[in-house]
């Protein structure tokens, strides 16, 4: 598969007099693909019954005599004024019961029949119209699922679907009662629809109910995105795909993407950098202009997955955007370095946001690769110099890597529903191993929770995967590579229940979690031999080996065979330590790296990327700030 290069196009923004211009400077500028129409309906549809295609027609008749290839986007993130006019209690509810209104993007709850009717409409329109379009050669549903925290709607539609949900899965009240323990507090129910959603309670609501809305919410979008792919299959041969977006768990992405052809999502390095990493201050600082060296990496590991090895950044940060705490512009070279480095971990595309900046609303100050009068940006001709490169660039060559993490959504809704700790969450202690790995020079693939078959792999990650049914246990145990599971996996039953034995209660791992405790910030325990444990602290009691132990004795990771169970959330330092120690046991090759260095190996080549803001000497050689180093393996 060939590197590709493309970028977002709003025609209906534009006068029609400049389209072609901006179809022969595209494809001057080695694009292959431009995504349009995601948030168009109101010019598709501008009222019931009225569909108005000739621009859209005249659009893509453009675009394809450039040379162009179209991703033609659903607009159903934008449902137009007649349609909320026509169905007024479609509007999503908070946690609080208000409505998120009109004015805005993604104001629609999941769960609204009419709504979804009218989305199905639209789309099967679309569809029909364009599925045989020679020139569409990609589709996205919708736009960036759970974007502005949509997916968890506390409608009347969202509970008259939970109970219905509720039904279907358990079939007797008195069944779901015993699942949750709703004898505790007197919360026994008597029937279905006595069971409301579980928001606006004195105190925290019962974490079964919540775990189960989870649940529900999730399977809504899988559901409303596989109701637009019905629609679109049966008229075009076409792949289908949704872009997806950094550090959002609010829907099992897994499950969404098993309904699509590939996956792409939308990278925004510095926006990021703020509001989603986690990280220090000082590093914030240091990195201001480059993004976290880590956080696009996790994405992209993560989206080649629920793509199925097929994925595209759809969305390609390249100046400053409008919408984090602080928006700078990135430093020179870094929209090159963000692009090579979704190349290295295997996008077939990178598309960059947007073509041209707009000069009206919510985005006015989000750049483009031209500024708002056609005048080129600076990540114009950072696009330029990766269209050039490509030119003699192989193809993608994928390779499986040594060491995998098994990411599951689930276990991030339990940790929200039950973080036991101030901040603590799923998604921070995952990316703080990920780190980890990436730190010593470690290529990296993340596993769907469904996967049973490891035989690739040298080492196997699992941490707070708070349900692991019986078979992931056996299958990871007989899978001959070494395994880290821990802190807090497999602590719970699928009800939310804690299990006897004792969690982990794994096969031939004589480890058991008497009790845990959350830490203070200014309280971590230290480890023997350097670093602590941070956040969660698991004691752990039983006759397998201890590994690593505290400066006071207690045992923080205990091993039986291949099996080792971490208790506790290491720092840098620590999982540092873990990680090098479990790599030695299955002979996987480590490098120590100077801090904002990063190496990323495919089948054929192997990159070596400096996130940082000055010159760096490694052992590939010199790398300039924002440098990229390709290396023929």
């Amino acid at each position: 598969m060939k590197r590709t290069l493309g970028t977002c196009y709003y025609p209906e923004h534009w006068p029609q007099e400049i389209w072609e211009q901006d179809a022969a400077r595209m494809a001057a500028l080695g694009m292959t693909w431009v995504r349009i129409g995601e948030f168009a309906w109101s010019r598709i549809a501008p009222s019931e019954g009225i569909f108005d295609w000739a621009w859209m027609d005249t659009a893509i008749d453009i675009l394809g005599a450039a040379g162009l290839k179209v991703v033609l986007g659903t607009p159903t993130a934008t449902p137009p004024r007649w349609v909320c006019d026509k169905h007024p209690d479609m509007f999503a509810r908070d946690a609080m019961g208000h409505p998120r209104g009109f004015g805005s993007r993604r104001h629609y709850c999941f769960s609204h029949a009419g709504y979804l009717s009218e989305s199905k409409r639209i789309v099967t329109a679309l569809a029909e119209r364009y599925g045989r379009n020679p020139h569409v050669a990609a589709w996205q549903t919708d736009n960036e699922y759970g974007c502005h925290d949509t997916v968890l709607s506390y409608s009347d539609a969202a509970m008259a679907a939970f109970r219905h949900w509720l039904r279907d899965r358990y079939g007797t009240i008195t069944a779901l009662n015993q699942a949750w323990g709703t004898v505790f507090w007197s919360m026994e129910y008597d029937d279905f629809d006595q069971v409301d959603l579980p928001n606006r309670t004195v105190t925290e609501p019962h974490p079964a109910h919540m775990q189960a809305f989870r649940r529900f919410s999730s399977d809504q979008v899988v559901a409303f995105n596989r109701a637009q792919v019905e629609c679109i299959r049966p008229v075009s041969d076409a792949p289908i795909s949704h872009n997806y977006m950094g550090r959002i768990t609010e829907f099992d992405h897994f499950a969404v993407g098993q309904d699509l052809d590939f996956a792409t999502w939308d990278s925004y390095p510095l926006g990021f950098l703020e509001d989603r990493v986690g990280a220090t201050p000082e590093a914030q600082r240091h990195f201001a202009r480059q993004g976290d060296p880590d956080f696009q990496a996790f994405h992209h590991d993560l989206y080649r997955a629920v793509g199925k090895n097929r994925w595209w950044v759809m969305e390609q940060q390249p100046g400053p955007v409008n919408w984090a705490p602080y928006n700078p512009a990135p430093l020179p070279g870094m929209v090159r370095l963000w692009t090579w480095e979704a190349f290295a971990h295997g996008a077939e595309a990178v598309c960059y946001f947007r073509w041209r900046q707009a000069p009206f609303a919510q985005e006015q100050l989000h750049a483009g690769l031209l500024r708002p009068d056609s005048v080129a940006a600076p990540g114009y001709f950072e696009a330029e110099h990766v269209a050039e490169e490509l030119k003699e660039c192989e193809d993608i060559a994928h390779q499986t890597a040594p060491v995998a993490i098994i990411f599951d959504y689930d276990a991030a809704w339990a940790w929200d529903v039950q973080p036991q700790g101030r901040g603590l969450d799923y998604f921070s202690l995952v990316f703080a191993l990920y780190r980890a790995m990436r730190k010593l020079g470690l290529s990296i693939d993340i596993l769907p929770p469904k996967c049973r078959d490891f035989g690739a792999y040298r080492l196997v990650c699992a941490p707070g995967m708070v349900v692991m049914p019986d078979d992931l246990k056996a299958a990871l145990s007989t899978s001959g590579c070494e395994v880290l599971i821990g802190p807090r996996s497999a602590a719970r039953d699928a009800e939310f229940n804690i299990p006897t034995p004792l969690p982990p209660a794994w096969p031939n791992l004589d480890v058991a979690v008497s009790r845990l405790e959350t830490l203070r910030p200014d309280m971590p325990i230290a480890i023997a031999g350097g670093g602590q444990c941070q956040h969660w602290f698991e004691h752990l009691e039983g006759s397998a080996e201890t590994v690593f132990e505290t400066e006071t004795g207690l045992p923080v990771v205990m091993r039986s065979a291949q099996i080792s169970y971490c208790g506790g959330w290491g720092d840098e330092v620590f999982f540092e330590r873990l990680i090098s120690d479990l790599c030695d046991r299955v002979n996987v090759k480590i490098r120590a790296l100077p801090r904002g260095v990063r190496v990323r190996e495919t089948g054929t080549e192997r990159f070596w990327f400096n996130h940082n803001p000055h010159p760096v000497t490694c052992e590939a050689g010199d790398l300039p700030a924002a440098g990229v180093i390709r290396e023929s393996l």
